[in-house]
């Protein structure tokens, strides 16, 4: 049997994935109530993940309704990070939580937009598909069913709304359920657990021709048993189905959450299915997992959209995944790399001084990917000083781009090119090239994207031996620059290798350095497709050389102690 997750698309506008044609398909549909960003991504996963443990097959899809055909163009600072999947498609961040947490690979079908459903439909009645009728993308027969970023009540998702009205009846009342994510209010003037929110969100649902099977209460602190009654009667429901979804310490920490409150005994009966009473050894895991004690071990984070952890979050997650693994608790220090630049000491002294402070108290540095010259040079400061300082650093994308151009500066010294006065953007562009493909004309999917093939060309390379000792990986890229290939030779003289690199060899994926704990750049994105009990090799490496157990890895085979 198969559980369809979170937002279904099925016929929307006659745009109907290939991931939609089950007949013994199970549909559960997450919506959200009072404000957005309430956790409808991490719930979803959350119950996902239940159901996979009780051995059924799990996927998960996503529905923005918003006019952009993908995420690829949004502002880390508005939307968070853009998540990149095998295919190349630039997705909402929600789908990392759904690969990370069902351990699973989606394609760009899984993420549907206003905009790519529009595009279908308008190149459709260009090519006369809809001849003789009025195309009118308001009208309630256009639309079969789908789930929603946001919360109810939101303007631009009234035609999936009445989407999902229909579909409901399509696929009979045993094959789909709805859970309504709200928010359970607590002023700190009262103490005193607030209802009403959450009864307007369930009654503008229902209104609209949704009724909530299960609402998930979010809050900060366990929901008292005079409120959960509350909500029970004002809103029709069993108190068995409103669920108490409160702060925990850690996200891995929900899943145990829900199911200790019933929900797989509730899908059971609710959806038909014959599952299992208890979830099985996977989560067990996740059990094991979030009780571990831990010591701790801090990275500095070096970027330009430090101010919103969201547009980092699968860098973050990546982390805490190898956190875990090696039992430490993860510290995350935010360095505006900007922060870090010699002008800022003369504009901000506190600022600058209060940077650095974090950056040299870390145990190990990581410079991610980003776009823009903003921060650069910062950023080259922080390389500078993990180089020097032997400090355990690792750089993605752009990170290892500015690897490769702080160790032309102040290594190869080729002076009227590159001095400590020369604008990053002449820096980078000496050594940092455009890609051939890209197109500086469109910015839209014109990237570099998706799963690629790397090639390690030694035997000797930590991140191979991290790898696993293989031969080659397949990582997902989103990048428009590539280092210069024809000035390999010149780093690689003095000591930084190239040890991984496309199939063609024409293209550098891999840096290392010598006599160095562990200085790594890659250009690919590891970070997506890191996984709670499986992290990414290169961030794996980095937290191991952090916490300074690197080298007894190694000698061990690439084993860790058992705890």
């Amino acid at each position: 049997m198969c559980v369809k997750l979170t937002s279904v698309l099925f016929d929307i506008f006659n745009y109907q994935p290939s991931i939609c044609n089950s007949a013994t398909m199970k549909y559960i549909l997450v919506t959200g109530g009072v404000i957005s960003g309430i956790g409808k991504g991490i719930i979803a996963s959350s119950v996902g993940t239940i159901l996979k443990s009780c051995g059924l097959h799990v996927t998960a899809i996503k529905i923005d309704p918003y006019i952009n055909i993908d995420a690829g163009t949004f502002s880390p600072y508005e939307h968070g990070e853009v998540f990149v999947l095998d295919d190349g498609g630039e997705v909402d961040l929600d789908l990392g939580n759904y690969e990370r947490f069902l351990d699973i690979r989606l394609t760009k079908d899984n993420n549907l937009t206003t905009g790519k459903i529009y595009q279908s439909v308008i190149n459709k009645e260009r090519k006369g598909d809809y001849l003789g009728k009025t195309v009118n993308p308001l009208i309630p027969g256009v639309c079969d069913g789908s789930q929603l970023g946001g919360t109810v009540g939101d303007i631009e998702s009234m035609p999936f709304v009445e989407a999902f009205r229909q579909f409901q009846f399509k696929v009979k009342r045993e094959n789909f359920c709805n859970i309504h994510v709200s928010l359970i209010p607590q002023p700190s003037t009262t103490g005193e657990q607030k209802t009403k929110p959450t009864q307007n969100s369930v009654r503008e649902l229902r209104g609209l021709g949704l009724s909530p099977d299960l609402i998930m209460c979010r809050c900060a602190n366990a929901l008292e048993n005079a409120v959960k009654e509350k909500i029970s009667m004002f809103c029709h429901v069993e108190p068995e189905q409103v669920i108490c979804v409160h702060d925990v310490s850690s996200i891995y920490k929900v899943p145990l959450l829900l199911e200790d409150q019933g929900v797989v005994g509730y899908f059971s009966r609710r959806l038909d299915m014959h599952i299992e009473g208890r979830p099985r050894k996977m989560l067990a895991k996740w059990k094991e997992m979030a009780d571990r004690l831990l010591e701790h071990c801090s990275i500095a984070l070096v970027g330009k959209y430090t101010k919103f952890s969201d547009s980092y979050a699968s860098v973050i997650k990546a982390l805490e995944h190898s956190a875990l693994a090696i039992s430490h608790k993860l510290d995350v220090k935010y360095v505006d790399s900007a922060d870090l630049e010699p002008g800022m000491l003369q504009e901000d002294p506190v600022r600058y001084h209060e940077a650095w402070q974090k950056l040299c108290s870390a145990d190990g540095i990581l410079v991610p990917g980003g776009f823009g010259v903003r921060g650069t040079e910062g950023k080259m400061c922080a390389i500078n000083w993990a180089r020097k300082q032997k400090k355990p650093f690792l750089g993605v994308c752009l990170g290892m781009q500015l690897a490769v151009c702080e160790f032309a500066r102040n290594i190869l010294g080729w002076e009227g090119n590159t001095t400590s006065s020369t604008p990053p953007s002449i820096i980078m562009g000496c050594f940092v090239i455009d890609m051939p493909e890209h197109n500086p004309g469109q910015m839209g999917g014109t990237m570099r994207l998706g799963k690629r093939r790397t090639i390690f060309k030694t035997t000797n390379s930590v991140l191979r031996k991290l790898y696993g000792d293989v031969e080659y990986v397949d990582e997902r890229h989103r990048h428009r620059f590539e280092v210069n290939p024809e000035l390999i030779g010149h780093f690689e003289e003095k000591g930084l290798h190239f040890v991984g690199q496309d199939v063609e060899g024409e293209r550098m994926e891999v840096i290392e350095l010598d006599d160095h704990p562990y200085f790594v750049g890659v250009q690919y994105h590891p970070e997506f497709t890191s996984r709670p009990i499986k992290p990414s090799p290169p961030y794996f490496g980095l937290l191991l050389a952090s916490a300074g157990k690197l080298p007894g890895f190694l000698q061990k085979g690439c084993r860790l102690s058992p705890r």
